[in-house]
């Protein structure tokens, strides 16, 4: 992330794409926290996304370049992730693609200092899985950052769906592998009722293609120790 107080010229003059009022900069008076990019003729997608604060007490505006400027229905969200008492920014955007995959970062503004909390490539790279389909119906999801090990049962997939994958003894045909989609949701909860907001994030897990759904890798995540850490970690399963 780079500050950045010039916009580049592309096909289109920039223009406010989302805004929201609160206090970012920690001293009580609310800023005005704006989103701007750039438009092609008849299209929803948004250019060099640019985040802007402007300091409710000083008037002074800065300005600051998203390492992914790019998407679709960019958001802002405004709220308390680290327990300080200020509202950090959640600048969220659609990337367009068949598999809902989304953009994300979390922004502290304290002092008028941008500072990158939660960047979603990074989160994406530390959160890997594998995803196995085993004999008697079953796929095995592994979560390497926690080495934790989840049991999907597919025996309700329906039989068309199973006799493609095992024989009559319910044994595999051939080895199959799946996959879990980057981020596709990245959602602010206060779970425990604190003021503070924790984050809720949602993995599609997929089986042969990216239509073959099989649930969704759900981590609930934390501000400790300067970061953001894993708390719980759920597979949720979709029905027959």
């Amino acid at each position: 992330m780079n500050n950045n107080h010039q916009f580049n010229r592309t096909y289109s003059r920039p223009m406010v794409v989302a805004q929201a009022m609160g206090d970012v900069t920690g001293d009580k008076v609310p800023d005005h926290v704006y989103l701007t990019g750039t438009k092609t003729t008849d299209s929803p997608f948004v250019q060099q996304i640019t985040l802007h604060v402007r300091d409710g007490r000083t008037g002074a505006l800065t300005s600051v370049s998203l390492k992914e400027n790019v998407g679709y229905s960019p958001a802002l969200f405004l709220g308390d992730f680290t327990g300080n008492g200020v509202n950090e920014i959640l600048i969220s955007s659609n990337t367009g693609g068949s598999g809902g995959i989304m953009n994300y970062y979390i922004v502290s503004y304290l002092d008028n200092k941008p500072r990158l909390l939660f960047d979603f490539e990074a989160y994406n790279n530390l959160y890997e899985y594998t995803i196995t389909y085993r004999d008697y119906y079953k796929v095995e999801v592994i979560s390497k950052m926690n080495n934790e090990k989840y049991i999907i049962d597919i025996s309700l997939k329906g039989m068309d769906y199973l006799n493609e994958i095992y024989d009559s003894r319910g044994k595999l045909k051939q080895p199959i592998s799946g996959f879990v989609n980057p981020l596709s949701g990245l959602y602010p909860v206060d779970f425990d009722g604190n003021g503070v907001y924790e984050l809720l994030a949602f993995q599609k897990i997929a089986g042969r293609y990216n239509a073959d759904s099989l649930g969704f890798i759900q981590n609930t995540l934390g501000w400790n120790d300067n970061k953001f850490e894993l708390q719980n970690q759920y597979v949720a399963i979709f029905g027959s």
